[in-house]
């Protein structure tokens, strides 16, 4: 969601230097480098002053795979109940702008929520976009949740996040590992992203943040040099979207629909795992973050409605 950290090596040339950190779900805080927002106007921002989201070719892909899940979950998504001052929100600047939207899964379902975000911020240097799609299941069930965070620092570049994250620790549960990742073939998907020649591994600097990852996980860094933005746009709509569609489309088969037996003290330790991941992501990156380039007010509202979705309740 608004979420990586640092390459396995140097970031890109091309990417300007004060990118360092961003915001993100699952610990990208040190991707890119925020800095401090100007001094937030107080009151409502006109629309005359808003900084708008580019159209780019990684909201086009994850706009796409949000409505195919969509249409496939149906009934088990309720409609949104975002405020609409949640739903899109932007800084006093005028540099930063953002939107969030959460659909709970429907009693009786084994949908926990849907989540999809996105954040834009210029920077001296450039911008920062950051794209999410989270779909979270709920208690009834053992299996992955579905996870995609696109980070883009410049045209030329973008850091991919792409996976089931597990629910269970893959060592004790062979079946597990088995079922969801091993029988679903899992693997080919992060093979034939990583033999992009424009991809090189990333690495998060959390190692919380690796243990929580699948050793499926498509975690790479796609740089496409100078003047590249052409050949970005292309690996994109391409080959990154054929992939993430082909994992969607796995999760929704083999994960979203399944209820799972459990022993009530699996089932709980499940819970707390649950738990620990999300208060992770909530604590590490938002709070720390979305304060620097929003006004207290606005970013306090979205952090709250993002623990909402999550379940999660302030410290």
């Amino acid at each position: 969601m608004l979420r990586p950290e640092h390459h396995l090596r140097s970031p890109p040339a091309t990417t300007p230097a004060s990118l360092r950190s961003s915001i993100s779900f699952l610990g990208s805080r040190r991707l890119f480098c925020l800095p401090r927002a100007a001094p937030p106007l107080r009151g409502k921002m006109s629309s005359a002053v808003r900084a708008p989201e580019p159209e780019l070719a990684h909201r086009e892909v994850a706009r796409k795979l949000a409505y195919h899940a969509e249409a496939r979950l149906g009934a088990r998504l309720l409609p949104s109940a975002v405020p609409a001052e949640v739903a899109e929100f932007r800084n006093g600047a005028g540099n930063a702008v953002g939107s969030l939207d959460v659909r709970r899964g429907s009693p009786g379902s084994t949908i926990d929520f849907m989540l999809q975000s996105s954040l834009h911020c210029k920077v001296p240097n450039g911008a920062i976009d950051i794209t999410s799609l989270l779909i979270f299941l709920n208690a009834s069930t053992d299996a992955p949740h579905f996870l995609m965070e696109l980070i883009q620092g410049n045209p030329t570049s973008i850091v991919v996040i792409l996976d089931l994250l597990p629910r269970k620790d893959l060592a004790l549960h062979p079946e597990y590992l088995e079922k969801y990742y091993e029988n679903t073939q899992l693997d080919k998907q992060r093979e034939k992203i990583e033999e992009l020649p424009q991809a090189r591994p990333y690495r998060s600097q959390s190692l919380f943040v690796r243990s929580a990852c699948s050793p499926t996980a498509i975690l790479v860094s796609i740089d496409c040099g100078q003047g590249g933005g052409s050949i970005m746009d292309e690996v994109v709509r391409g080959q990154l979207a054929t992939a993430a569609k082909e994992l969607l489309q796995i999760w929704l088969d083999t994960c979203a629909d399944h209820t799972s037996k459990m022993e009530e003290g699996e089932r709980e330790y499940m819970i707390k795992r649950d738990q620990i991941v999300r208060s992770k992501s909530i604590e590490v990156d938002l709070t720390s973050n979305l304060p620097r380039m929003f006004d207290p007010d606005v970013s306090s509202r979205v952090i709250a409605e993002i623990r909402k979705a999550f379940g999660v309740q302030e410290v």
